[in-house]
C-alpha cells in the first residue's frame, strides 16, 4: 500500500500505537487515532468515531495488540473489506535498507505460550556476541515499527504474541520459533483452535529455518503444515540427546545436530550448562524451561549464521528481566521468589517444577482469561505446602484446588481492598510458611493476568517484592 496521503485509523494509543502514528505521519499518511475509552487526550472514542463518521474514506486500520477481532471498529472495517494491520505488519511493510546498501534487516521471530521474553533476550545477547548490531523488539523492548525503520540495525530479534500475529499477513522471518503451546487468552481468541492458528502464522513464508519444541508435538505439526519458502529446514530443540535436525543436551553440553556440516555423525558443542548457571533458582539448579529457551535461541542464531563459539558467550552475558523466578528476599528458613511473569497455567507449572516437593507456599490468582487450572493443580500438587489466592475472582483456582488438592491448606484474600491485597497475601504466606520446619519457598507465580487488581505483572511483582523485603533481607 502507498502510505503517502493514505487515510489511516490507528486503534489504540499504547506504545505500539504511538510508534505506528509516528511512522505513518513521517510517510505522509493522514492519521486519526481512536481509543476504546477515549482516556487519552489525543484519541477519539472509537465507538463515537464510527457512529459519527463511519469508515468511509479510510484506507487502512492499524490495530494495537489489545484490540480483539470482535471489537466493533475492527469488525466494521473487516466487513467493508478494509485492510486491518497489526503494528508488526506495518513494520514489515515500511522496512528500510541497512547502511552500506544492504537490504532490510532480517527478522528472527519467536512466539509461544511461555518463554518468549527469555528466549528473545538470550537471542539478542548471542547475536551481539557474534558481532551483530541486534535489538530485541516487538512484544518486549522497542516497538518493531521503529526498529524496522532504523538502518543501523543488522538483525531484529522479534518477540510476537498471538495478538500481534492475528493481523500480520506478509511477514517472512529469516527463522521463526514456536516454543510451546498451551491454552491462553481464550477470551480474546474465542477458542484454543483460533489461538493456535494465530501462533502458526509466525512460520508462514519463513526463509531459512522453522524451530519447534520436540517435546510438544503440536509445534512440530505447525511446522509441517506451514507454507514456507523452498529449502527451509525444520530444527527441533530437546532437553535430551538430539537426533539429526535437532539441538539438544549431551550431559552438560548444549550441542547442534541441525546445522552442523557433519550432523549425521557428529554434534558441535555450542555451550555448557555452566553458561546458564547465573539463571539458576534458589537452589542453584537451572530450571528445564530455561535450558529449553537457551536451545531455541541458539537454533535461531545458528540459522542466521552466527558462529557456534558465540553461543556460550552470549548466554553467559544474558541478564534476565525482572519478575522471572527472581529471588527477592530471605527471612529465616523462607525464600521469597517473584515469578509474576507467570501469567498462565503453563508458566506457573514450570515455575513450581523448579522447587522440591512439599516446599512451596504458592501465591496465585488474578484474571483467568477464560482458562481452567485442573491440569496445573493435578500435575503440581506435590510441590504445594499451602496456597494463598488473590484476584477479584478466585473461584477458577479454588475449584481446581478443591478437586485435585483438597489436603492443601488454602487462604483466600478478600479482594475488597485492592491497594493492600499483596501485603495481606504476603502476611498470610509468612504465617503459613512459619508453621513448618525446613526450607520453604514463598512463590508468586499467579497463573493469571494482573489487570483485575494491578496495572501490570510488573506492578504486581514489585508489590510482592516490597512486602517480602519488609519481612526479611532483600536480595540484589
Amino acid at each position: 500500500m502507498e502510505l503517502s496521503h493514505a487515510h489511516v485509523v490507528v486503534a489504540g494509543l499504547g506504545v505500539s500505537g504511538r510508534a505506528a502514528v509516528e511512522v505513518l505521519t513521517a510517510r505522509g499518511a493522514s492519521v486519526v487515532t481512536v481509543d476504546a475509552h477515549a482516556v487519552d487526550a489525543d484519541a477519539r472514542d472509537a465507538a463515537a468515531f464510527v457512529a459519527a463518521h463511519g469508515l468511509g474514506g479510510v484506507d487502512l486500520v492499524v490495530a494495537s495488540p489489545g484490540w480483539a477481532p470482535a471489537n466493533p471498529l475492527l469488525s466494521a472495517a473487516l466487513a467493508l473489506g478494509l485492510p486491518v494491520w497489526s503494528e508488526v505488519e506495518l513494520a514489515w511493510q515500511v522496512r528500510v535498507g541497512r547502511t552500506g546498501g544492504r537490504g532490510p534487516a532480517p527478522w528472527l521471530a519467536v512466539t509461544g505460550t511461555n518463554g518468549k521474553t527469555t528466549t528473545i533476550g538470550m537471542l539478542e545477547s548471542i547475536l551481539r556476541a557474534g558481532g551483530e548490531n541486534a535489538l530485541a523488539v516487538g512484544n518486549v523492548g522497542s516497538p518493531v515499527v521503529l526498529a524496522a525503520t532504523d538502518p543501523e540495525l543488522d538483525v531484529l530479534a522479534v518477540e510476537l504474541s498471538s495478538f500481534q500475529l492475528h493481523f500480520t499477513h506478509s511477514m517472512a522471518a529469516e527463522a521463526a520459533a514456536v516454543l510451546n503451546l498451551a491454552p491462553d487468552h481464550l477470551d480474546w481468541h474465542g477458542s484454543l483452535e483460533a489461538y493456535i492458528a494465530d501462533k502458526a502464522r509466525i512460520f508462514a513464508r519463513t526463509e531459512v529455518a522453522c524451530v519447534y519444541n520436540a517435546a510438544d508435538p503440536m509445534t512440530e505439526r505447525l511446522v509441517r503444515d506451514a507454507d514456507v519458502q523452498d529449502g527451509v529446514v525444520a530444527i527441533g530443540f530437546t532437553l535430551g540427546m538430539p537426533g539429526v535436525g535437532q539441538v539438544g543436551l549431551v550431559e552438560d553440553l548444549l550441542v547442534d545436530r541441525g546445522f552442523a556440516e557433519l550432523r549425521h555423525t557428529h554434534a558441535v558443542e555450542l555451550a555448557t550448562t555452566d553458561d546458564l548457571a547465573h539463571l539458576g533458582g534458589p537452589d542453584g539448579a537451572v530450571p528445564p524451561h530455561v535450558r529449553a529457551d537457551a536451545l531455541a535461541a541458539a537454533a535461531l542464531a545458528l540459522a542466521h549464521g552466527v558462529a557456534p563459539a558465540a553461543i556460550g558467550n552470549g548466554l553467559r552475558s544474558y541478564v534476565p528481566g525482572a519478575h522471572r523466578l527472581q529471588t527477592v528476599a530471605h527471612a529465616g528458613n523462607v525464600t521469597w521468589v517473584d515469578d509474576s511473569k507467570a501469567t498462565n497455567g503453563h508458566a506457573a507449572a514450570a515455575a513450581l517444577a523448579a522447587f522440591a516437593p512439599g516446599s512451596v507456599v504458592w501465591i496465585a490468582g488474578g484474571l483467568a482469561k477464560g482458562a481452567t487450572f485442573d491440569d496445573l493443580v493435578e500435575t503440581r500438587r506435590d510441590r504445594l505446602r499451602a496456597v494463598v489466592l488473590i484476584g477479584a475472582d478466585p473461584r477458577p483456582l479454588r475449584d481446581a484446588l478443591d478437586r485435585h488438592a483438597p489436603e492443601v491448606p488454602v487462604v483466600v484474600i478478600d479482594p475488597g481492598d485492592t491497594e493492600t491485597v499483596m501485603n495481606r497475601a504476603v502476611e498470610e504466606a509468612r504465617r503459613l510458611a512459619g508453621c513448618t520446619d525446613g526450607a520453604v519457598t514463598v512463590l508468586l507465580a499467579p497463573a493469571c493476568a494482573s489487570m483485575d487488581q494491578f496495572v501490570s505483572y510488573s506492578e504486581r511483582g514489585d508489590a510482592f517484592a516490597a512486602a517480602a523485603c519488609a519481612l526479611g533481607s532483600s536480595v540484589g
